[in-house]
């Protein structure tokens, strides 16, 4: 953790959301892929870097959405991920990566989230399976991307947040780079977990000798969740 400590800031740096003049910016495309595990097509956007090439492999990470949301939701003009990607990279600050943003609601019964309850819940819980049966063999054999945990970054926002957490606990052999911003409770077992009674326990949280280059939680100081 002591290496990233002078990299995390409470705000985004100077210009990274700048447009610059004579720069095509990349930005998202959707595509479908089969999910064995909800039976259906699934929807996914993904970001490829600025000048994009077979030529290259790129290290992939993948953005989940929060309870209720959906693949769209971090494709906004608000954070306009392209563009700060993008610069950050030029900058020197970042590498460039390939950025996946799959619809995590994966149910073989329900299509979309119908409310805030435990069988919803367990919807979430399950891309777990979706993710490593079908959505990364589909990135893998659909774009240039690096393999092995040191490529490999997953992150999340709320139910994404703790879904990102739970994933990479699951498969630390996956996964080198683990983030969670805001993370929803039901992880473990707490009270007001939304009737969840917890993806772990709270002694399995902790790795042997697979952890990770990097395990970050990040919240606002006013987040009472």
């Amino acid at each position: 953790m002591e290496r990233y400590n002078d990299l995390l800031v409470e705000l985004p740096p100077e210009g990274a959301f700048d447009v610059k003049s004579g720069i095509t910016y990349p930005e998202f495309h959707k595509y479908t892929y089969y999910s064995r595990t909800a039976e259906r097509e699934s929807r996914v956007n993904v970001l490829l870097p600025q000048d994009y090439s077979e030529d290259k492999v790129y290290p992939v990470l993948y953005i989940l959405h929060g309870y209720y949301d959906n693949e769209d939701w971090i494709t906004r003009d608000i954070p306009d991920l392209g563009v700060m990607l993008s610069n950050l990279y030029l900058s020197g600050a970042a590498e460039q990566m390939v950025v996946v943003c799959p619809y995590i609601f994966c149910s073989s019964e329900l299509e979309h989230c119908t409310g805030m309850n435990l069988k919803n819940s367990l919807c979430y819980d399950n891309f777990i399976n979706d993710l490593t049966t079908d959505l990364m063999p589909f990135v893998e054999n659909s774009f240039s991307v690096a393999k092995g945990r040191e490529n490999t970054a997953i992150t999340g926002f709320s139910m994404g947040g703790r879904e990102s957490l739970f994933i990479g606990f699951q498969h630390p052999e996956i996964f080198g780079y683990i983030g969670a911003v805001a993370p929803a409770p039901g992880l473990v077992p707490v009270d007001g977990s939304a009737d969840h009674p917890g993806q772990m326990r709270a002694e399995e949280m902790m790795f042997e000798d697979n952890a990770p280059s990097l395990l970050l939680i990040s919240a606002s100081d006013a987040d009472g969740v």
